[in-house]
Parts: structure tokens; C-alpha cells; sequence
């Protein structure tokens, strides 16, 4: 756990009429600065950790490169306010970052602030492959396991977490804000390429998420709490298992459930 994830916080604690001093561990939320080439482009409030993960994860996420060796991380600064991610982007890609670009300040809750039209906030992705397949007790299995890997959420709570689970077990990345978390994980995933798998998420599935997981070719996306609406449209459209409520071995399947294998 690098240095800035939690803070140690004086509290009051109430217990009925009895009142004591304590510390509690809480969890970091920091402007986290991406600069393409000396350029501002986005700054999001995130926990600093994982950063160069974070990075590739929304860069690729965002389109702005379709494959890691298309930029560089320069180098992770921290400021007094934040952090600054300094980015590496070829003359054509910042190009066309530069044709699109857009100011965006995203909150650790908000996965599209910052989009100035309708049209750019529901973008396309594309048509993610079948190859792969799940049995609910391969994923309850995973929920099971995901709660001890979250080491900031068991010490502080409130902590989101992306999981990339295969045979060899659970990559896990935690921020405060699902998206980042997510961000983090595609980034972990893209430097080094893992065992065919699916994505779990500790939050609901919002439209952000599943778009996020198209972009990454990811065809299983699993949440612990509810999908919306939207989601399950987009990920009809894009080919994506939307599995939701994921509790135990119980569980709703809301979009191509033909990747979910019982076993009798």
C-alpha cells in the first residue's frame, strides 16, 4: 500500500451515552492531474495508488491509445495539492486528442463529468467476443475471496474494488471511486496480459463500468450490487455478460447469459 492511501483521523466515538477519543484509518481522496505531453487533460479525484495503472487503464479506456506500447509514463509527481501523471503520446495520437479533447473534472463518484454533449457522453465501443464461459460457483467463489484482498477497504470501509479473476486467482485493484478502481485494473491487465477470465466489481453496474469493460474486450462483467437500465442495454449491444446481485451462488444474469454454465 503506497504512502497517501489512508490517513490516520482523530474521532469521537458514541456508544449509547458514553462518549471516547480514538483514531480511525480513513481513506484518501486526492486530485489526481493526466498531462499529455506537457498538456492538461483530465484530473480526477482519486486514492493514489497504483497511478501509472490508472493512467494506461483510462487512456485506454478513453481511446486515446488502443495499445500500452502507444504511450509513456514520464513520470508521478506529487504536488502539495494532488498529483500530476506526466504522459508520452506519438505526434498522431495527441494529434487526435487534441481534435476531441475535452476538459473533465471527475469526482470519485462520476464516471462522465466534464462530457459536453449528449453524443459524447453514450459512446460506441465494440462487439466484444464469445469465447469464454462462468459457473456461478466460480463466481461465488471469487465474491467469497474478494473481501480479504482489499487491504485499504479492511482497514478504512467505504473503498471500491476491481478484480480480474482467472485459474491463478484475483488481481485486485481499490480506490475510492469505482470507475478509478476499474481504470487501475485495465491498466494492471493491458502491461501484463493474464488467463482468460472475468471482471468483478464490489459496486453496482453503472453504464460507465460496462463501457470500460468493452473497451477492454472484457466478455464477463460480474457486480456485487445492482445494475441500471442503461448498463443492461449496452451490454446487449455489446455483447457483454452483465451479471449483477451477485450474492453466494445466487445471482441475476440481465444480458447473454449463454456464458453462464450450470452445472447439473
Amino acid at each position: 500500500m503506497s504512502r497517501g492511501a489512508l490517513s490516520a483521523i482523530e474521532l469521537t466515538r458514541l456508544r449509547g451515552n458514553t462518549r471516547a477519543g480514538g483514531t480511525d484509518w480513513v481513506i484518501e481522496e486526492w486530485p489526481i492531474a493526466f498531462e499529455y505531453n506537457g498538456v492538461a487533460h483530465a484530473v480526477m479525484l482519486a486514492t493514489p495508488t497504483d497511478l501509472s495503472d490508472f493512467a494506461l487503464g483510462f487512456s485506454l479506456g478513453e481511446g486515446i491509445v488502443e495499445q500500452p506500447g502507444e504511450m509513456d509514463i514520464l513520470a508521478v509527481r506529487e504536488q502539495s495539492q494532488g498529483w500530476v501523471v506526466e504522459i508520452a503520446l506519438d505526434d498522431a495520437r495527441f494529434d487526435m486528442l487534441q481534435s476531441r479533447r475535452r476538459s473533465l473534472l471527475g469526482t470519485s463518484g462520476c464516471g462522465l463529468c466534464g462530457t459536453e454533449s449528449l453524443a459524447s457522453a453514450l459512446r460506441p465501443a465494440p462487439t466484444v467476443p464469445m469465447t469464454q464461459s462462468v459457473t456461478p460457483g466460480a463466481i461465488a467463489a471469487a465474491c467469497a475471496a474478494l473481501g480479504n484482498l482489499q487491504p485499504m477497504n479492511l482497514r478504512s470501509g467505504g473503498v471500491h474494488a476491481a478484480a480480474w479473476v482467472s485459474p491463478s486467482g484475483l488481481l485486485v485493484r481499490e480506490d475510492v471511486g469505482r470507475h478509478n478502481a476499474l481504470d487501475k485494473l485495465i491498466g494492471a491487465r493491458a502491461r501484463a496480459p493474464l488467463q482468460p477470465g472475468f471482471l468483478l466489481l464490489s459496486s453496482r453496474a453503472s453504464y460507465e463500468l460496462v463501457h470500460k469493460a468493452a473497451m477492454a474486450g472484457i466478455e464477463i462483467l460480474v457486480a456485487i450490487s445492482a445494475p441500471t437500465a442503461l448498463a443492461i442495454r449496452f451490454a446487449e449491444s455489446t455483447g457483454i455478460t452483465l451479471i449483477a446481485f451477485a450474492r453466494g451462488e445466487q445471482m441475476n444474469v440481465y444480458a447473454n447469459a449463454g456464458r453462464v454454465v450450470c452445472r447439473s
